[in-house]
């Protein structure tokens, strides 16, 4: 495995250099994607599912921070999405690896709506409710179920995306969905925090099933997927295969390990973020969402100039794009002012969608086809281990503040990446 895997991995650093097919990928258009039909639907399935996660990102935190009014019990919430995403995003790589990727989204956008709309009927009925103090453990258990999905989900839906566009689109057909999606980041938050004030929560969760019902509906109409044969060994021994495989292959473990310690330390801000605007910044739910939209203009952004970039020094921008995000967060975590803290989320959007969206395409361009739901498997684990990293920084804020809480995670990160920046050459020059 290690000489086929090095000639494949000598193979794709050509080819990423010029495109895949010899064409420069500067010549390639900002939006090329879009004139592959498959991509169209796989774009419209990721745009109605990030507009619903927009939406509850905003409403189930704040939704049980004002319940409850503490950071401990948010911190809880991350947690019951973390031990799920955990242990069943291994299964949903070697699964990605076996069976049809897009049956697997088919199911799993279905399940997203169900849980959504059974939380929107709690809420409308008085089963949840602000005024029930003890209702909070219901959203717990929302969020229990949707990180398993997530887990199962997450990986066939990275890497299906080399199945509906060529190789030399992968950049650009990655760069667009984070556009999608940070489009929707810029938008999702601030409407729903007005639906919020405008008409409560309950409206909010059944907007977020209508969207997912409409993502089931494009899946449905993508193409047949194909499933690649891997081995004949179970699923147990499929993922030990794939934690083989990363091992082995030098470059990969690094991107891996990058993308995932940058996850752990930057993601756990966004769900703690309703202490910061409640507590600290004193704004209500639309400021909150305005809040997380500059962080999406910022996002918005990185992502349309990842679009039309050359595939050229994007281990070197992948590790900028972290310190970005580090450095960000520790001066949000201090500032106590809200138009300081406007301008300064702004820069952590652009930090954390660079990292992202860079790490997946490394990845997705590195790895061998028979292996990509394994390894974006492991590399989607890194969203459980922020959730856990979430659930110790909301009881960590109870002792020492929200602020150190979050701050001494951005400083973890901000070493982090200067460590890598001066050890690992590798990752550095990685085209």
């Amino acid at each position: 495995m290690d000489k086929d895997a090095n000639e494949y991995r000598h193979r794709r650093s050509e080819e990423v250099q010029d495109g895949g097919d010899g064409i420069p990928t500067s010549r390639l258009k900002t939006f090329s994607s879009f004139k592959y039909p498959a991509y169209r639907l796989y774009f419209g399935t990721m745009t109605s599912q990030w507009v619903a996660m927009n939406m509850q990102v905003v409403a189930r935190s704040l939704l049980v921070y004002r319940i409850t009014g503490s950071g401990a019990i948010l911190g809880s919430l991350a947690l019951a999405h973390a031990i799920p995403m955990l242990v069943f995003s291994l299964f949903g790589g070697a699964i990605a690896d076996r069976l049809s990727k897009k049956n697997i989204l088919l199911l799993g956008e279905a399940s997203m709506f169900v849980v959504s709309l059974a939380v929107g009927v709690a809420l409308t009925l008085g089963y949840i409710s602000v005024d029930n103090p003890n209702s909070w453990w219901l959203l717990i258990i929302s969020s229990f179920l949707q990180g398993t999905v997530m887990g199962l989900m997450m990986p066939a839906t990275m890497a299906i995306i080399p199945e509906i566009v060529p190789e030399k689109q992968l950049m650009n057909a990655i760069a667009l969905s984070n556009l999608a999606m940070n489009t929707f980041r810029l938008v999702a938050p601030a409407v729903t925090g007005f639906l919020v004030d405008l008409f409560d929560f309950d409206f909010v969760y059944y907007t977020q099933a209508v969207m997912y019902l409409l993502a089931v509906i494009f899946v449905a109409l993508l193409p047949r997927s194909k499933s690649i044969p891997t081995s004949d060994r179970n699923t147990l021994g499929e993922i030990k295969e794939g934690f083989r495989y990363i091992r082995q292959e030098a470059i990969v473990l690094l991107i891996v390990l990058f993308s995932v310690f940058s996850t752990i330390f930057g993601m756990p801000f966004t769900q703690l973020l309703p202490i910061f605007t409640e507590d600290i910044l004193k704004v209500s739910a639309t400021e909150l969402g305005v809040l997380l939209s500059v962080s999406g203009a910022g996002s918005l952004l990185v992502s349309l100039v990842l679009a039309s970039m050359p595939n050229k020094k994007r281990g070197l921008l992948m590790m900028i794009s972290s310190l970005i995000m580090g450095l960000a967060l520790v001066s949000f975590s201090f500032s106590q002012w809200w138009y300081p803290s406007l301008i300064i989320i702004a820069f952590y959007g652009v930090g954390n969608t660079g990292q992202m969206t860079l790490g997946v395409t490394l990845i997705q361009s590195y790895v061998e086809a028979n292996y990509r739901g394994r390894v974006v498997s492991v590399q989607m684990m890194a969203f459980g281990f922020a959730s856990l990293g979430t659930f110790f920084a909301g009881f960590l804020s109870e002792a020492i503040g929200i602020q150190w809480s979050i701050g001494g995670l951005a400083i973890a990160l901000i070493i982090m990446c200067f460590t890598m920046l001066a050890f690992t050459r590798e990752l550095r020059e990685l085209d």
